[in-house]
């Protein structure tokens, strides 16, 4: 198997057509293919601040359940929009807001389409997933090592949220330990959820949430050949919501 797995989105529809369409994909009717028999994976985060989460998820959808063409695991992002599509009491903010605001627009017929899409994908995916064909493991927020295999409240908070302390930043944010540069596997971790100007690599893990939202790219990972493709975001820049892992480190 040859893979294409490709960062947090959040709502990015014409960055996510530009980057598959510049990894050589093309469309026969609704369906995606590739001529090197490549495969797409979306390590979560579908939704949320951009400008079109609801396009987004039908496009993932039709690729991951429809064409069973693509792999997808949920972010953080997806739970929340899950949930309140769940009828669950959720605070409309954090970019929520945005997708519930695009949500509202619709005409009945397609609120319930959107909702019913986003709930099916949701449910009828893993945590995490495990690709043997390629000696990776696709995590949202990445995973430690003897959680790999494993389910239950604490993996799945890691998975969705990262290696939280329980204490937040000044802006609000969590505090987070940074758990790649102690990961000492031999299968890579791909995952998302943390803003980096530049794909991070440390150990055999990669962050590729180049900040599409924030202004500045959509990245893929591609396997095996271990390289990044990435396309330049349309929105705006805020330098702000970069994480600074490697200086934090050296303080």
């Amino acid at each position: 198997m040859k893979l294409d797995i490709i960062g947090d989105i959040h709502g990015c529809y014409k960055e996510l057509l530009s980057l598959i369409e510049k990894l050589g994909y093309r469309r026969e009717g609704e369906n995606l293919t590739h001529p090197d028999d490549r495969r797409l994976a979306f390590v979560g985060d579908l939704t949320d601040r951009g400008p079109q989460s609801l396009e987004v998820v039908r496009y993932v959808y039709q690729l991951v359940i429809k064409q069973k063409f693509a792999f997808y695991v949920p972010g953080n992002h997806c739970n929340k929009l899950y949930r309140y599509f769940l009828g669950n009491n959720v605070k409309q903010q954090h970019g929520l807001e945005t997708t519930v605001a695009e949500y509202t627009k619709l005409s009945k017929k397609e609120q319930q389409e959107a909702k019913q899409m986003m709930i099916e994908l949701y449910e009828k995916s893993p945590l995490y997933m495990e690709i043997a064909e390629v000696n990776a493991v696709i995590a949202h927020a990445g995973i430690k090592e003897d959680y790999i295999g494993k389910q239950g409240n604490k993996v799945k908070t890691f998975v969705l949220y990262g290696d939280i302390t329980g204490e937040t930043l000044p802006d609000g944010r969590p505090v987070r330990r940074d758990w790649a540069r102690y990961y000492n596997g031999d299968r890579w971790i791909v995952y998302g959820h943390t803003p980096v100007l530049a794909p991070r690599f440390i150990n055999k893990t990669v962050n590729i949430d180049t900040g599409c939202v924030f202004g500045n790219k959509l990245t893929a990972f591609r396997l095996p050949e271990e390289e990044t493709v990435s396309v330049p975001s349309k929105q705006p820049f805020v330098e702000e919501k970069f994480s600074k892992y490697d200086e934090e480190a050296d303080n």
